[in-house]
């Protein structure tokens, strides 16, 4: 069975460019980003490594971690990470798993559990391993998306969508389409007018079931 929305995720030991991670100590407190690539030193996922490499200071303040996945061993990684942070122009200060035993990948349903890498492999043969999961800090998933090879990822959208899902966490309320930080919020049906004007101040009723409130705090 695949991993779905609300899962625990997996827990592991891994290494990583930095050293060993025990994934859910690592964790921590923390929200956590796992993004997944099917080889070092491709063109897509270089630009992609430097998006989040950029987003450093976002990612802190939003109190979570990022962490890389790759199908490729260690020290390409710190090669790699030479060419990811020429092209952002940046460090790129987050850990890369090395998952040549394709453990995490398997783990977290982006390959089926018979996969293997061939010799002489492309990136093709660990095309789904082009994976976004955000984690709570409760280490269940909030949110996962899949890319195919030839599109980039929005990692502006990662960033929003992490937004909206710690705005919206352990409250009785959601974010509409196309919703930014700052902008009002839509109160769940859990809430009857009263109690939710109560909660969250008045009201705006597009219709009985579709009710905005300001965006609390």
């Amino acid at each position: 069975m695949g991993l779905r929305i609300n899962d625990t995720v997996p827990d592991f030991t891994a290494e990583t460019d930095q050293g060993t991670v025990q994934f859910h100590d690592w964790i921590g407190d923390s929200w956590a980003i796992l993004f997944s690539h099917p080889k070092d030193f491709t063109p897509v996922c270089t630009t992609e490594f430097g998006a989040v490499a950029k987003l450093s200071e976002e990612w802190k303040k939003r109190g979570t971690k990022v962490i890389g996945v790759s199908v490729d061993g260690v020290e390409d990684h710190k090669k790699w990470k030479g060419d990811i942070e020429t092209v952002a122009g940046t460090e790129a200060g987050f850990p890369i798993i090395a998952d040549e035993g394709l453990a995490v990948s398997k783990a977290f349903d982006m390959l089926p559990a018979e996969a293997y890498l061939p010799d002489g492999r492309t990136p093709a043969d660990s095309a789904t391993v082009r994976s976004v999961f955000i984690i709570g800090p409760d280490k269940k998933l909030k949110l996962s998306m899949t890319y195919p090879m030839s599109v980039g990822r929005n990692f502006a959208e990662v960033l929003r969508a992490l937004d909206g899902l710690q705005r919206t966490h352990e409250q009785p309320l959601a974010t509409p389409a196309d919703w930014q930080q700052g902008q009002d919020v839509i109160v769940a049906l859990a809430l009857d007018d009263a109690a939710a004007e109560a909660k969250y101040g008045k009201l705006d009723k597009k219709l009985p079931y579709l009710r905005f409130a300001r965006n609390p705090g």
